[in-house]
């Protein structure tokens, strides 16, 4: 997991693409940013701030990171790129299809300059289609998946979606997989440099394998998302309130844990329940299990259940599942004492890298310093100065 000496220039801003590449620096890459020499990348000025008075998104997926700020509208700035592109393992960008062939910054003009370059694209939906040249956010990948309503439907009928942009995060690692593997095979000689298309739209359609399988061979009794085992449908893989207004989840999905579940709380009457899938059945499941839970509290359940293996655990909010004794045990909850506590790398290796460091770039602080380290003089540097080529 160590990519000490991988060199990556990062043209992507906001979530998608920072988070694939902070995911990298974090295992020993050289990430520069490279932004423009006006607001550079807007996850900087976003809402909420952090301590450090930059967006919060901006804090969380840009630590140990470089800034190089060039105008690559400018024939000065393009021609600093490619001098940067000759040093350089992987390009990554996230504009829309074209932009970059209009920069002169594709990755056939690019491979002109370091044949053995990896190049990945990141977009909503991809270099080719019909949806190509749409825009794009997390509603509108789920929505192609037909994934929205992967989450119950709320009393109104209208599909739900999770909290959080499951697009732009899947789509951000696949991409982070993608340019390990492409550097892997490289590596083992299995190819040179390669071209990568990544479309979120094609990572979460991914993400519908469970229910995939009866859309694809035309299956009459194909469900929709929201009507399947792992949604809801079912009392034995579903959420409940409690008694003081709190969230538990259970997924007895399994037969064995349904059985623990049911004897644990004394309903060992409803265990040939799990085989019961009419309508009226599940109902009055549903309905007793629903009058169960809210007898006690979250945590008194947690206490009574917490122990019993049957698939149970608690809902808990961003506030809480940051000070979650799981978590704290993973070191999950990363709390420097120069920066603000992050969420740390979600793997554990026997050869773990030294890891991406605290600091944030300023935008184009290193713009100086790694144009003079491929060859730049303080003069040629001048001139890019007057240009307003560099910032």
């Amino acid at each position: 997991m160590q990519l000490d000496g991988v060199r990556i220039l990062d043209l992507t801003r906001l979530l998608p693409g920072p988070y694939a590449t902070q995911l990298l620096a974090d295992s020993g890459a050289e990430v520069i940013k490279i932004e423009d020499t006006g607001a550079g990348d807007y996850a900087r000025h976003g809402q909420p701030r952090s301590e450090r008075d930059v967006g919060a998104i901006f804090e969380m997926v840009n630590r140990g990171k470089k800034s190089v700020s060039l105008d690559l509208k400018s024939d000065e700035g393009t021609e600093a790129f490619y001098r940067l592109v000759e040093s350089a393992d992987v390009v990554f960008e996230q504009f829309r299809p074209g932009v970059v062939d209009r920069l002169g910054i594709d990755y056939e003009t690019l491979r002109s300059y370091n044949e053995e370059l990896i190049y990945c694209s990141l977009t909503g939906y991809g270099q080719e289609g019909p949806w190509a040249d749409r825009a794009g956010h997390d509603l509108n990948y789920i929505g192609l998946a037909g994934l929205l309503d992967m989450t119950r439907e709320s009393s109104d009928d209208k599909p739900q979606m999770p909290g959080y942009p499951i697009g732009d995060m899947s789509g951000g690692l696949f991409s982070a997989f993608a340019i390990t593997e492409a550097l892997l095979s490289r590596e083992l000689g299995n190819t040179g440099g390669e071209y990568i298309d990544v479309a979120m739209s094609d990572v979460v359609a991914s993400f519908s394998q469970s229910v995939a399988y009866q859309a694809l061979t035309g299956d009459p009794a194909e469900p929709r998302p929201g009507q399947t085992a792992l949604s809801g449908t079912f009392p034995w893989y579903d959420s409940y309130e409690t008694a003081d207004g709190e969230w538990v989840t259970l997924a007895a999905l399994e037969p064995k844990f349904w059985r623990a579940f049911c004897e644990a709380v004394g309903k060992e009457h409803l265990i040939d329940a799990h085989e019961d899938h009419d309508p009226e059945a599940v109902a009055e499941v549903t309905e007793e299990l629903e009058a169960l839970f809210e007898e006690r509290t979250r945590e008194e359940w947690e206490d009574a259940l917490g122990d019993v293996d049957a698939a149970f655990g608690g809902v808990y909010s961003p506030a809480e599942m940051v000070d979650h004794p799981q978590l704290d045990a993973r070191d999950m909850i990363v709390r420097p004492d120069d920066a603000p506590p992050r969420i740390g790398f979600p793997a554990r290796s026997s050869e773990t890298p030294a890891g991406a460091g605290e600091e944030l770039p300023g935008q184009g602080e290193h713009t100086e310093s790694l144009l003079s380290s491929v060859g730049y003089t303080d003069a040629e540097l001048e001139e890019l100065r007057d240009a307003d080529a560099i910032r």
